[in-house]
């Protein structure tokens, strides 16, 4: 008989695993951004900054306020601790898991149906000239780099020749980022960042395949074989296969989940908390809730992010955050950073139907003023837009309302 547990336990276990209802560290330092990104295994990247960019907000979300410029430093700098690929989407991962990607680039570079490889049959002089480019001046941002191609022309998102030349040697392993500046990509060769070791170091395609799936699933705690695949993007992948595997290795185990069609596996270093305590404001972006309907299995909560949705449509606002309370998703709240008057703007404020808005609003206040702080600001605005917004502005002590 297969073991069954209660959403209640599942959503525990799911938030425990992501790292939330531990205790605020008094101080976070590199050590505690290192354990934190390890946990989760990498951090989306986003170019949307109407708040703040999404790989800053996970770690936020679970230590409260850090200082930026140390996950820059650990982050964006050259020969830092981590690197960026293709793992879910574009995302930095640390530099020991860039070999478990090898079969993902050298998959790219092979397939004839791939854009990027399209393009290279016929740009082979073109990457010939890049690739010295960067030996011998590299690291580069596409905007650096001086050629008649670096115009932007033709459909490939207004991308030209020479930021999707770099983008193809990126995909294939052959260059890495070297930082950013100004949050574009800055491009070097493989060898002038990664150690030789790493760039060595062989991992055939099922073993690294095998150790993204098991981190996944420590990382989810519990979880469909769809969440699994999805959380680093294996598509194509035998995951289902994987997970048996490690099923007979000890390492997972399968049971139910009340309300879930599918059957979940469970990691052995998973806990279920006898409750969580925490509030958090999560990016669009943070793995606990980028899978929506995963959010809403676990949750019931139905996610979607509005910025690409026309501006006279948006239901929620432009960039609405969930907002987490203990083990359960209260509400969304649309911030916008004012940088040039130094306030952190409540552009509209929701709550959902479960939840009670003078309670969320009370948990929620100190969050607000705190990620203000984080921001450098002395004031928060509230728009009176949503059915949890006036509860917020009574829940600041009466901060202005516009």
């Amino acid at each position: 008989m297969v073991e069954k547990i209660s959403l209640a336990h599942a959503r525990r276990i799911a938030v425990a695993a992501q790292g939330f209802g531990r205790p605020v560290p008094d101080a976070v330092g590199a050590r505690q951004l290192n354990l934190t990104i390890d946990r989760l295994g990498l951090l989306q990247l986003d170019s949307v900054n109407v708040f703040e960019r999404s790989h800053y907000l996970p770690l936020l979300a679970r230590l409260g306020a850090y200082d930026r410029r140390e996950l820059d430093r650990l982050t964006f700098s050259r020969k830092g601790r981590y690197v960026e690929y293709w793992a879910h989407e574009a995302a930095l991962i640390p530099v020991e898991s860039w070999p478990l990607f090898r079969w993902r680039m050298e998959g790219y570079r092979r397939s004839p149906k791939d854009s990027l490889t399209l393009w290279s049959q016929s740009h082979q002089p073109m990457l010939d000239w890049l690739r010295k480019e960067l030996a011998d001046k590299g690291p580069l941002a596409a905007s650096e780099v001086e050629h008649d191609a670096a115009k932007r022309t033709g459909p490939w998102w207004g991308w030209s020749d020479v930021k999707t030349g770099l983008e193809a040697l990126f995909r294939w392993g052959e260059a890495t980022s070297a930082g950013r500046s100004r949050f574009e990509r800055v491009y070097a060769l493989t060898e002038h960042v990664l150690p030789q070791e790493i760039r060595e170091r062989r991992v055939s395609a099922r073993d690294a395949q095998k150790r993204l799936v098991e981190h996944a699933a420590r990382a989810h705690g519990i979880a469909t074989t769809g969440d699994i695949s999805d959380y680093f993007r294996l598509k194509n992948v035998p995951v289902g296969e994987l997970l048996h595997e490690l099923r007979e290795e000890g390492v997972v185990r399968q049971l139910a989940v009340d309300g879930w069609r599918q059957r979940a596996w469970l990691h052995r270093d998973a806990r279920i908390p006898r409750r969580i305590e925490t509030a958090a404001l999560l990016s669009p972006f943070d793995p606990i809730v980028w899978r929506r309907d995963r959010a809403e299995r676990l949750f019931d909560f139905h996610y979607r992010i509005e910025i690409y949705t026309p501006a006279p449509q948006r239901v929620f606002g432009y960039y609405s955050l969930p907002i987490l309370v203990d083990d359960r998703i209260v509400g969304r709240i649309d911030l916008k950073s004012d940088r040039q008057a130094g306030v952190l703007r409540v552009q509209s404020a929701w709550h959902e139907d479960h939840a009670e808005p003078g309670a969320v609003a009370e948990r929620i206040a100190p969050l607000l003023r705190s990620t203000a702080a984080w921001q450098g600001f002395d004031a928060i605005t509230v728009s009176d837009r949503g059915n949890l917004a006036r509860a917020v502005a009574t829940g600041l002590d009466g901060v202005s309302s516009a």
